[in-house]
């Protein structure tokens, strides 16, 4: 990974080099915040998420920004968020995503790099890059090319959890939605479906592993499906909202 970090520095750069993390909330991004602080000569100094103003949640994952905020408290790290409307375009996504780059540099004028927690989409590593280059910044990916079914078992076997929040009905059966990703999970998948839903097949929220200071106590409130597609498990900090217990 240095070797895509060293790109676009100076050659005598004191010090670990600086990078932001594009934040989910979910298990790939743990992978990939626990991949850069476990390089010496990088220094994690912020996280960037983008947040659905219009539900108060993060974007896709459908994750609560009261569950976000205790997992940024966990974490350590201070949170920028690019704040879009419901089915924002592109174009409106850009602007919001570029705005809170822009807040970032601002924080912290040395920063150059963003990582991802992207693992083998060709044509999404293509956009980051497009999206990047020409406001000054270097995408990175610490997890590229990793093969995703010991990706995912790795994940269980170092102790994180999470839970699925979201699923595409069109890939994988709604029951999902709300189910641990634990090892039972990944043994029931469907030979179709990737081990890290990295085709867009179920997303996650991670509330406890060896990045955190303490696990967050989660419940699982209601089911519900939206566009006719895709089926959210709503979660709730334990005992912040009457939801129904596990």
């Amino acid at each position: 990974m240095p070797r895509h970090l060293s790109h676009g520095l100076p050659a005598r750069w004191p010090g670990p080099i600086p990078v932001a993390l594009a934040w989910s909330g979910g298990k790939d991004s743990s992978l990939t915040l626990a991949a850069l602080r476990a390089d010496p000569t990088v220094e994690v100094v912020a996280l960037l998420t983008t947040v659905t103003g219009d539900y108060d949640r993060i974007s896709m994952h459908g994750v609560r920004r009261t569950i976000l905020e205790a997992q940024v408290s966990a974490l350590g790290l201070p949170l920028v968020e690019a704040t879009i409307p419901a089915a924002a375009s592109n174009t409106i996504y850009e602007e919001a995503f570029s705005a809170a780059l822009a807040e970032l540099r601002q924080q912290h004028p040395d920063l150059r790099h963003l990582a991802f927690g992207d693992l083998f989409l060709t044509d999404v590593r293509a956009y980051r890059e497009r999206l990047l280059a020409p406001l000054g910044w270097t995408p990175v990916f610490p997890l590229w090319g990793r093969d995703t079914a010991e990706l995912a078992r790795h994940f269980v076997d170092a102790g994180y959890r999470a839970i699925l929040t979201c699923v595409d009905t069109t890939q994988l059966s709604a029951d999902f939605a709300g189910r641990e990703f634990d090892a039972s999970l990944l043994n029931e998948l469907p030979v179709a479906v990737d081990p890290c839903g990295e085709n867009g097949e179920f997303h996650t929220c991670v509330y406890a592993g060896p990045i955190f200071r303490a696990p967050l106590s989660l419940q699982r409130g209601e089911r519900v499906r939206r566009d006719g597609r895709f089926e959210y498990c709503d979660l709730a900090l334990r005992g912040s909202l009457s939801l129904p217990s596990d």
